[in-house]
């Protein structure tokens, strides 16, 4: 697997934080706790794409994909439909998951309303986003409780507590 990240206000995200390293973690961590782990050391080629940006580069995403005009801390846009992900042991073309895209100011606002370091909640929110790549939603309370247990296995493996206890 690999990560294109991209950093577009670089000068509010703390540059010395390995933002790459820590996209990467989050990503292989929620694809392990995914229904396609292989994903990881697939076959063939498979790349995400993560954009650190401000929220008014967010808001207007938000306003063009999902028609709310206002910033939102993460937005995933899959690419990948679900039987290319099943398909990934097949040799093939490069599979493209996506692209999720983390606003600043909305971030750090969250982490410091949950008394959480930004990377941690970073990370919380690259996790979820991943997921979201991977066809995982929370429109129902079923849908949300499998996601939610697949995120908190996820930064378990990172090392992070469950963000939902903390919030409680």
């Amino acid at each position: 697997m690999s990560l294109d990240i991209t950093i577009d206000a670089d000068e509010e995200w703390d540059s010395s934080t390995d933002w790459a390293r820590l996209a990467e973690a989050a990503a292989q961590a929620a694809i392990a706790e995914s229904a396609f782990p292989g994903l990881v050391q697939a076959a063939r080629p498979v790349e995400l794409s993560v954009v650190l940006t401000n929220d008014e580069e967010v808001r207007g995403l938000n306003a063009e994909w999902r028609g709310k005009d206002k910033p939102t801390n993460v937005l995933s846009f899959p690419q990948a439909e679900a039987d290319e992900l099943d398909d990934a042991d097949t040799p093939g073309p490069e599979l493209l998951l996506g692209d999720i895209v983390l606003a600043r100011e909305t971030c750090a606002r969250e982490a410091e309303e949950k008394a959480l370091p930004l990377t941690s909640h970073a990370t919380h929110l690259l996790v979820h986003g991943t997921l979201h790549l991977l066809g995982y939603d929370h429109l129902d309370d079923e849908t949300a409780e499998d996601m939610e247990a697949r995120e908190i296995r996820a930064l378990a493996r990172l090392g992070l507590a469950n963000p939902y206890e903390v919030a409680a």
